[in-house]
């Protein structure tokens, strides 16, 4: 396998091209799914062979309980430098487990913080706190519910008019609807997992926001009305709220939205731009490369896991 072994570590740097095409020309809703699955698969793979490294590199140590068949010359062959990229892996893989444990804490803690706000509040869909400053954020439904809740403060609404708040609502609903909570913290473990992939946890948090503006934009029925929405909650929150939770004119940029619900409607959701157009091949070569990246990376911690299993004593 030689050098090839180390390519699920560093191929995740391919799908930078793909983040920045498909957040400009491709529904957001598209673009927000095809970019969370691009990135867990890439970070499975380095994640997998960051593993394998490990067992090859370290299988000889004193205590070790790995068979010692995982280190013999002939499974060594297949990595370079094993010594070195093997104990290198150990902190390197304790340090992923650390921060995804980190991401996961922390989106678990926000969620409780979150559910304790709303304690002795009406079991309603929207729920109002009578809080000066202005939030609003979507709060994924917790066991047992099956349903998630729109929170908003007074002092979010006291800044909004009626139909502002109406795009509001249908911003937040959509962000329920669509699970997007979910695709978030996928796209934050990714990144975790592999740093090469932050672009991509920033490519997917803004296309899930403009997913839910085009949804709150069809439910209004106004792309102006949630454009002005989202520039007087943006200019009125400055950012507060739940960072870890879908949050109304918090996640952005905010006057990226804001241009994108003044220009025409996307695409549909189903629509890709053509072949043969300088957009179109930059974005299919984009893709094609991603998928080539991806499918490299899954074949070199496969191929070094047969490895591993050819060398295992019956």
């Amino acid at each position: 396998m030689g050098v090839l072994v180390f390519l699920p570590l560093v191929l995740p740097l391919t799908a930078w091209p793909v983040a920045r095409l498909a957040e400009h020309h491709l529904h957001p809703r598209t673009a927000t799914r095809l970019l969370t699955a691009v990135a867990a698969l890439l970070a499975v793979c380095s994640t997998l062979c960051l593993a394998l490294l490990m067992v090859v590199g370290t299988a000889q140590l004193p205590g070790n309980p790995l068979p010692d068949a995982w280190s013999d010359p002939e499974v060594r062959a297949a990595v370079p430098l094993d010594e070195v990229a093997g104990r290198a892996a150990i902190p390197a893989l304790l340090a992923v487990v650390g921060v995804c444990g980190r991401v996961l804490l922390r989106h678990r803690g926000v969620r409780r913080r979150a559910a304790r706000a709303l304690a002795g509040l009406p079991d309603r869909p929207v729920a109002v706190l009578p809080d000066p400053v202005p939030y609003a954020y979507a709060l994924p439904a917790p066991a047992g519910r099956s349903r998630g809740r729109v929170v908003v403060s007074r002092g979010m609404l006291a800044r909004l008019g009626a139909a502002e708040r109406r795009a509001l609502f249908a911003h937040e609903r959509a962000h329920l609807t669509g699970r997007h909570d979910l695709l978030l913290l996928a796209a934050r473990l990714a990144a975790a997992a592999n740093p090469f992939l932050r672009p991509l946890r920033t490519a997917v948090t803004y296309s899930a926001e403009r997913w839910a503006d085009e949804e709150a934009a069809v439910r209004v029925g106004s792309r102006r009305v949630v454009a002005r929405a989202i520039g007087r909650a943006a200019l009125a929150s400055g950012g507060a709220g739940p960072a870890a939770l879908p949050a109304f004119a918090v996640a952005g940029p905010v006057p990226r939205r804001v241009a994108a619900l003044l220009a025409p409607p996307p695409p549909g959701p189903r629509a890709w731009p053509p072949v043969f157009t300088a957009v179109g091949l930059a974005l299919w070569g984009a893709l094609v490369g991603a998928a080539a990246s991806a499918l490299a990376s899954a074949n070199s911690a496969v191929t070094l896991y047969a490895v591993l299993r050819a060398a295992t004593p019956l």
